[in-house]
């Protein structure tokens, strides 16, 4: 999966440089944009691995992976999790679906069942081993996350990566799990609760590493919180009125607390 500046040479594209889990922007005066440039030989990079991964408001968008950590000037490296509230909704999704798939690159430049390198496949969005034809394609892995409500208060959790924020129960599905039993699962696993009525919400991608966020809502239907001192070191029932800190707006964590407010409303 060799990168030539001029395989890729076009009219002006988007392009998403990465060095590790940094993204190189233009950033002026807090102002950040993504380099819409014919090619990137005048930024004098050192470029890895590329995929063509659409196009966003007319223009075709690259995801390449950076050999070194240069900064030209006028650009910055900023993490992704950083873009979230900088950047339009639509331009920082589309970030996020490039750091998804140059992560599925560097992580798949040897074929897993011979060893062999990697190419790019004529088969969509995907790479194939030309010694045994292995095709590998993005992984995405599902995961859910439940707002659980008991009258009018819900569950909110404090996990150990994070010090004071709370939010609502996540975890991925297992192997021969439906959605719903992997929601039963995890409550009971994390906060030691059992649930009824579990609902269909929403979901929304989010490529930390490479997840499918499902979202539920459930009524609670009996036990007593007991946090598992593993991934949850706090949980309680709140009110709308008495919230503690919460994610920030648009992640979808947020989006069924906000429900659950307007809800009380």
């Amino acid at each position: 999966m060799d990168f030539k500046v001029s395989e890729y040479a076009c009219e002006n594209a988007y392009w998403f440089l990465f060095y590790n889990d940094e993204l190189l922007v233009e950033d002026n005066a807090g102002i950040i944009n993504i380099p819409l440039l014919c090619d990137t030989g005048t930024l004098n990079l050192e470029l890895a691995d590329a995929q063509y991964i659409g196009s966003l408001a007319g223009h075709k968008c690259y995801a390449v992976n950076l050999r070194s950590r240069n900064i030209p000037p006028g650009f910055s490296f900023k993490r992704i999790r950083q873009l979230y509230g900088q950047q339009a909704d639509l331009y920082f999704w589309f970030t996020a679906r490039a750091f998804h798939i140059i992560n599925w690159l560097k992580n798949n430049r040897f074929c897993g069942c011979c060893g062999s390198k990697m190419h790019g496949s004529s088969q969509g969005l995907a790479v194939r081993c030309p010694h045994c034809s292995h095709i590998v394609y993005p992984r995405i892995s599902p995961a859910i996350i439940v707002a659980v409500l008991k009258d009018d208060k819900i569950l909110l959790a404090r996990s150990t990566k994070y010090a004071s924020m709370y939010s609502v129960i996540a975890g991925f599905v297992e192997p021969g799990e439906t959605l719903e039993e992997c929601v039963k699962r995890e409550l009971k696993e994390e906060v030691g609760i059992e649930v009824t009525n579990i609902r269909y919400f929403g979901n929304q991608p989010w490529p930390f590493p490479d997840s499918l966020m499902i979202a539920f809502t459930a009524q609670y239907a009996r036990g007593k919180i007991t946090v598992d001192n593993d991934e949850i070191v706090d949980a309680g029932w709140f009110s709308a009125h008495d919230l503690p800190d919460i994610p920030s707006p648009g992640v979808i964590a947020r989006q069924l607390i906000d429900w659950f407010v307007a809800r009380c409303a």
